[in-house]
């Protein structure tokens, strides 16, 4: 089901490969906040593989391309008027009204504690595993 979901969202090899093994694509959205809501600044991004290959930025108003596998994207993209109205009213829509909607992760100034050790499998003599702690990424109230 996941590998169809990044298929229909359009997830593609390299231009001429058959897809092997598995692949990944990710949109990623980030508002960046500079002196409360006075300055806000979106950005949506598009990764394949771990590599950013187009975003949009609220400050430059339209998609750019980062690789040549972005740039089909840029040009259709930026071809559509009210996708690019949708994507500059975001600032407003999806940023200033999560900014008032979610103080806590606004306020938050202390960076979680984070803490990895190896463990030892009980079956295996040698270390083959990493734990990951972490503390201090949740409100205070919850135990």
């Amino acid at each position: 089901a996941v590998l169809v979901a990044l298929v229909v969202l359009g997830a593609r090899p390299a231009e001429g490969e058959e897809t092997k093994g598995f692949f990944q694509e990710t949109m990623v959205a980030e508002c960046q906040y500079l002196n409360g809501t006075e300055r806000v600044r979106f950005l949506e991004r598009y990764i394949y593989n771990r590599q950013q290959f187009v975003h949009f930025d609220s400050d430059v108003g339209r998609y750019v391309a980062d690789t040549e596998l972005g740039k089909p994207d840029e040009k259709y993209w930026n071809s559509q008027p009210e996708l690019l109205e949708r994507k500059r009213a975001a600032v407003d829509r999806f940023c200033r009204h999560n900014y008032f909607m979610t103080p806590f992760t606004i306020e938050r100034k202390v960076e979680p504690k984070v803490r990895v050790s190896p463990m030892q499998s009980s079956s295996l003599p040698q270390t083959d595993r990493l734990a990951c702690y972490v503390t201090g990424f949740y409100p205070a109230e919850i135990e």
